[in-house]
């Protein structure tokens, strides 16, 4: 397995993981390290609509974090 498929095959686990948090701070932290690793594996195999929606995701995730963060 090479690094980029293992970049992959981690992002998909963190971001399943991710969808099965109750706190909604855990969801969002695990969420945005998921996509992040999307955009990196994307990135990596020129796959440009996962590395921009998975970019744009990492954004609205960060915009909540803050969100949340603010409000505690």
């Amino acid at each position: 397995m090479s690094l980029v498929e293992f970049i992959g095959y981690s992002a998909s686990v963190i971001v399943a993981v991710s969808l099965m948090m109750k706190n909604i701070v855990w969801l969002r932290v695990l969420n945005f390290i998921g996509c992040f690793l999307f955009v990196i594996y994307g990135t990596e195999i020129q796959a440009w609509p996962v590395a921009g929606m998975n970019a744009f995701v990492c954004c609205i995730n960060v915009y909540h974090l803050v969100k949340l963060y603010r409000e505690t």
